[in-house]
Order: structure tokens, then sequence, then C-alpha cells
């Protein structure tokens, strides 16, 4: 007949093996662990899986299944107890990986030596009736030496548990805390199992604070990822301020201070383009959110007006904005805008003629920026104009392609002009 413990054991096992399962996919499926603990983890859960199942036919066998079935609940009972104390060692290795440090320590060996010294004592458990025993009617028993099978896999968590201590430095918060979690619970079951027969403790305990350690190193990664993107943010915060270049700064101002001798007028037009333009920029630099057109179309205009200070006869500007009733990301045209001057703008050359355009077509706009400079001479070349890798500070148009990407689904497309030159198209959905 069955008992009461017997359906406790039953739904404890099947908890375990729930819990695990769960454990393993939502590692499988989990993109942002990094690699060492994706790897840490489907082992963890797949030997933890492996364990609630030899518990499960270890407890059928036993209890539903009675006389005639002692050599299954044998070897159901041996490779529960077998893959239990697999989970130590590798938990071992995983401290060790993340704190960047060899398996070749005393720490790892020590663990390997109470694991080997416990499946010596497990293998001559199958000899004797001393630590445990099942009789020929299928009856599990303990025997008076018991405890001492426990004895290694303690000190293995106790072994581990000094191990994260000492590491504590090298551990995050979270991770550290994870691992006294996941140590203690178990060693507390075991404690009390070893002193105790009737519920088995372990095998909840084990599944339980596996998803514990789990959903705290998951969360920490996520608050990682989360700090990984924020720096990355201010990275490219700082990579956008070099809009800012500070030999442009220095000529503009050196222009308006020989215009204030010459025409003051045109000094105080210069200063009040020059004051928009800075105004745009540092403003365009901390928005995160889509702006009017009109608004990045007024950044472009203040940077070109600054630009003709000093290049008056050299740069001449024409707009064709049919269609302005959309929003994009700040600091999308203007650094197209100033691409073409930098590249395109030549003192010993033929002026250099802009024309910027926009229009509705279907269900998006098309923002072109056409200019008659240099162009690019080869693949390698456009792939530095993209990249913004062509030895000068200043904004990549990869910056405005990913901006365009995750901000509004937009694209840039970059060509050749047929007279020469080069065309620059951003394609935004409405």
């Amino acid at each position: 007949m069955i008992s009461g413990i017997d359906i406790a054991n039953f739904c404890i096992a099947a908890m375990g093996l729930t819990i695990s399962v769960m454990g393993l996919a939502l590692t499988l499926h989990a993109e942002f662990l990094p690699r060492g603990y994706k790897r840490f983890f489907i082992i963890f859960f797949s030997v933890i899986i492996a364990y609630v199942i030899a518990d499960f036919s270890s407890q059928i066998s036993l209890v539903l299944l009675g006389e005639g079935y002692s050599v299954l609940s044998k070897v159901g009972v041996f490779f529960e107890s077998a893959l239990s104390s697999v989970l130590m060692p590798l938990l071992t290795v995983s401290i060790l990986h993340v704190c960047g440090q060899s398996v070749k320590t005393p720490f790892f060996y020590f663990n390997i030596a109470l694991l080997a010294i416990y499946y010596i004592l497990l293998i001559a458990t199958q000899f004797t009736e001393d630590i445990y025993y099942i009789t020929p009617d299928n009856v599990y028993h303990r025997g008076p030496l018991y405890p001492v099978l426990l004895f290694p896999p303690v000190l293995l968590m106790v072994s581990n548990l000094i191990g994260a201590i000492v590491r504590k430095d090298k551990l995050s918060k979270k991770e550290y805390h994870s691992l006294l979690l996941f140590l203690i619970i178990p060693m507390v079951a075991m404690v009390l199992q070893m002193l105790s027969y009737g519920l088995l403790l372990i095998v909840l305990a084990t599944s339980v604070s596996s998803m514990i350690m789990f959903y705290y190193i998951m969360y920490d990664q996520i608050d990682k990822n989360i700090q990984k993107s924020k720096e990355i943010s201010d990275q490219q915060l700082k990579i956008r301020t070099l809009q800012m270049r500070p030999h442009f700064v220095y000529n503009t101002l050196s222009n308006i201070y020989y215009l204030c001798q010459q025409d003051p007028v045109k000094a105080q037009e210069a200063i009040d383009d020059f004051t928009k333009y800075l105004r745009k920029n540092f403003t365009a630099i901390t928005k995160e959110e889509l702006i009017p057109f009109s608004e990045e179309l007024e950044h472009a205009r203040a940077y070109l007006a600054v630009v003709k200070v000093r290049y008056e006869d050299l740069l001449f500007v024409e707009y064709d904005t049919e269609f302005s009733a959309f929003r994009l990301p700040p600091l999308t045209l203007e650094p197209i805008v100033e691409n073409s001057v930098k590249h395109g703008l030549d003192p010993d050359a033929a002026p250099l003629h802009i024309l910027i355009s926009s229009k509705r077509q279907g269900n998006q706009v098309l923002i072109t920026v056409e200019d008659t400079g240099t162009g690019f001479d080869s693949e390698e070349d456009l792939q530095k104009k993209l990249s913004g890798k062509d030895d000068e500070p200043h904004i990549g148009l990869s910056n405005v392609q990913s901006r365009l990407s995750e901000m509004c689904g937009g694209t840039l497309t970059i060509a050749k002009r047929p007279e020469g030159g080069t065309i620059v198209t951003l394609a935004i959905p409405l």
C-alpha cells in the first residue's frame, strides 16, 4: 500500500523534474547568457534531470513494482546517488571559470578527491549492508554507516562554499548570493536527510536551489547587459560629440574674428548661424527620440551657413524639400551633409554643389543628399566613408545607419552620382 510519504516523494520528484526541465528550456533560449554560463547550466540542468529521473525510477521500482525488481531498484538508487554528486564539481569549475582561474588549482583537485572517495564508498555499498542495501524482496534499508556516505558530498558543499567566500571579490553580488543559496539549501536538506528517513528533501532542495541560482545569475546578466548597453550608449554619445571638431570650431571663430573688421554685419550673421549650429548640435546629441524633419533640416542649414563663411564662393546649396511632415532620428541628415562637405569641398577644385531633397514615395519618405564632389573610387573607399575609418575624427555614416534602423526602421544607401559625386538616400517608413 502506498503511504502518504510515498505520494509526497512522487510529488517532490515530479516538481524537481518540472523545475529542471524549465531551467534547461530557459537556458537554451537565453541568448544574453555568456557562453560559459550557458554551457554550465545546460550541463547542470541535464544532470539534474537525469538525477531526478533516476530517483523517479527507484521510487517506482521500490514502491509500485514490489518483489522481483530489486535489481532495478539497486540500479536506480545507484545512479541517483552517483548523478547527484556530480553537481558539486561542476559548480567548482564554474566558480573558477567566472573568477578567471584555471581548474589546475588545489581547490579543484581537493573536490575531485572528495568525489573519488564518494564513488569508492558508493561502489563498496553495492557489496555490503553497512551503508544501505535493498533486500531480495525489494525493500530499501539504511545501514548503520549510512551517514558516512553523505560526508564527502557535504564536504564538497563546504569546500565550494569556502571557495566562493574566498573569491567573493571576483564575483558580482548576485553571483555570490546565488552560490550561497545553492550551497546552503541542499546542505541543510542533506543534514536533515542524514538524521531522518522519509521525505526525499535533497531532491527538492537541489532542484529548487538550482532554479534560484539560475534566476539570480540570469537577473545579474540582464543587469550587466543593461549596463553594457548604457556604456555603449555613452561611448556613442562621446563619438557623436566629435561632430564638434576642435579645428572646425577654431576655423569658424577665426573667420568670424576677421569678419568683425571687414564686414561687421556679415560677422553678426555668422555668429547667429554658428550659435544656431551649436545649439542644434548639443540638443541633437542629448535626444533619443524622433524629431520633426524641419528641426534636422534647420540643423543642416546652420552647419552649411557656418561653412559658407569660409568657403562662400566654393559652396552652393539647393533645397527641394517638397514633403516635410514626418519625423526622423536626430543627427541623421546633418552628418550626411557634413560628410558631403568634408569629402567634396576642395579649394583647388571646382565649387561644390549640394542638393538636399525630400519626397514621399508610397508609405515611405526618401531624403537624398546629392553632391558634385570627388565621390569614391572603390568599394574600399565607400566602406571607409560608411564606417568613418578614414583617418579623421568624424561621425561615420554607419552611425546614421544604426540610428535609422534602431529608432524608426529606416535605411541608408550610398551610390555614385553618374556625373560625378555621391548620392546618399535615406528611406524612412511613415
